[in-house]
């Protein structure tokens, strides 16, 4: 009769173990059983960049690679971009449901009135030299939020916690403006609170400025990103968010971690790839060559924004940008690079190399495009991200909190280095 279990046989002591399967998956420290005598420490999994381990049970975000689904607490992705505003969509992650209309006028109440940072927060901005990155004074002032809160260390009170999700959720645009308008040495826009959420981002970004175009399009766009970025299971830096967070650590300490994780080119940065392989590649005419110096390997030539590490199909947030690009450019112009992109997908798709390795648009191959005809500079590309974000950090982190099974992360590791030895003085080193 089956069983739910896996029999592991140890062929340096022919023992066999039995251990349970729950999931689909097998308990890490079950393995521990299996030694060759009782003083070892036990067998142990190594698996660099958990590319086969799953650290959490989450009931956030579902993904399946292979058949192109995201959706958020059950809710396809198309369906919430097309329906919903971002922070509906925040509402939803972090409460497990859609609120009702009286809840989320609540909701957008609550976030709408946490708008404003303290004017020392402004300080701490000034202090930054010119050219800082946005990223980087971004993860600077988040961080630094935990001195300006101190209630916030009261991660175990549940009135406490939502007040510093609430916070975090309404500063970060208003965090991200300024960080923007040091770096081009505008002064700074406070918030608007007869704005949405995204339409009062962009008013502090570019307002008063003689090319910024004042568009409802744009500002539902702008929101339709966040929403598609705003959760995507266990990815680097909501790993991030969690391994920090399991410490007992406040949120907006968490989140600046997060930030950091983000930061890097490997993870955030992957949509200003794509924009700088677009202008290298420059026309049309040009994008056979390209793709055939990319599959030769010739020249360093890389295809970014194909490919993901979990879909093995369409990104399906790729379709929902790639139809968004073309109300975008409607407003602001189509951008040129636009066609260069249609042509390199249209070719990627149709040829047997690209699909025997399911490399398909993600969800950067068009966001660059459509932030660049925004206006946006690339240095603000991640910025944006982490704005997405940060709902589906905070529901990760929230989460983490109720988890009874979660307890400081420490990873293990195998031990490669010099075994024992005595120490030499500098007199008889050679």
């Amino acid at each position: 009769m089956p069983k739910n279990t896996l029999t592991i046989t140890d062929n340096r002591t022919g023992k066999l173990y039995e251990i349970p399967i729950e999931n689909e998956t097998i308990r890490a420290t079950d393995l521990r059983q299996v030694k060759v005598k009782e003083s070892d420490f036990g067998m142990m999994s190594y698996d660099p960049a958990f590319l086969n381990t799953a650290s959490c049970k989450s009931s956030i975000t579902y993904i399946d690679g292979d058949k192109g689904i995201l959706e958020y607490r059950g809710y396809p992705i198309e369906q919430l971009a097309e329906n919903c505003t971002f922070l509906e969509v925040a509402y939803l992650l972090l409460n497990g449901e859609l609120p009702t209309k009286n809840e989320y006028e609540d909701w957008v109440q609550s976030v709408t009135q946490h708008t404003m940072i303290h004017e020392n927060i402004k300080k701490f901005m000034d202090g930054y030299h010119h050219d800082a990155h946005p990223m980087g004074m971004l993860l600077g002032t988040v961080g630094a939020l935990s001195t300006f809160y101190s209630d916030a260390r009261n991660i175990q009170d549940t009135n406490s916690r939502k007040l510093q999700i609430i916070r975090l959720i309404a500063k970060m645009p208003t965090l991200a403006a300024f960080a923007y308008r040091h770096s081009v040495g505008f002064p700074y826009i406070y918030p608007n609170n007869d704005l949405n959420y995204s339409e009062n981002f962009l008013n502090m970004l570019f307002g008063n400025t003689v090319k910024h175009i004042k568009h409802p399009t744009l500002a539902k766009a702008l929101d339709v990103l966040f929403i598609l970025h705003a959760d995507h299971e266990q990815n680097c830096s909501t790993s991030a968010m969690r391994s920090i967070g399991s410490s007992q650590t406040d949120p907006f300490s968490s989140t600046s971690g997060a930030i950091a994780a983000l930061y890097g080119p490997l993870h955030g940065g992957a949509n200003e790839s794509v924009l700088k392989m677009l202008e290298e590649i420059g026309t049309i005419n040009n994008v056979p060559s390209f793709v055939k110096q990319v599959k030769e390997g010739k020249g360093e030539k890389k295809l970014m924004g194909f490919g993901h590490r979990v879909y093995k199909n369409y990104d399906p947030r790729a379709k929902i940008i790639k139809r968004l690009a073309e109300h975008v450019f409607d407003i602001t112009g189509r951008n040129p690079l636009l066609d260069i992109a249609l042509e390199l997908e249209r070719i990627a798709l149709e040829d047997e190399y690209f699909i025997k390795r399911k490399l398909y648009p993600n969800v950067d191959f068009y966001s660059g495009l459509i932030y660049q005809a925004m206006g946006f500079p690339t240095s603000m590309f991640t910025v944006l991200f982490a704005i997405g974000r940060t709902p589906g950090w905070l529901s990760q982190w929230q989460e983490l909190l109720s988890d009874s099974e979660q307890k400081i992360a420490r990873p293990r590791q195998i031990y490669v280095g010099k075994t024992t030895r005595e120490f030499v003085p500098f007199t008889k080193r050679n």
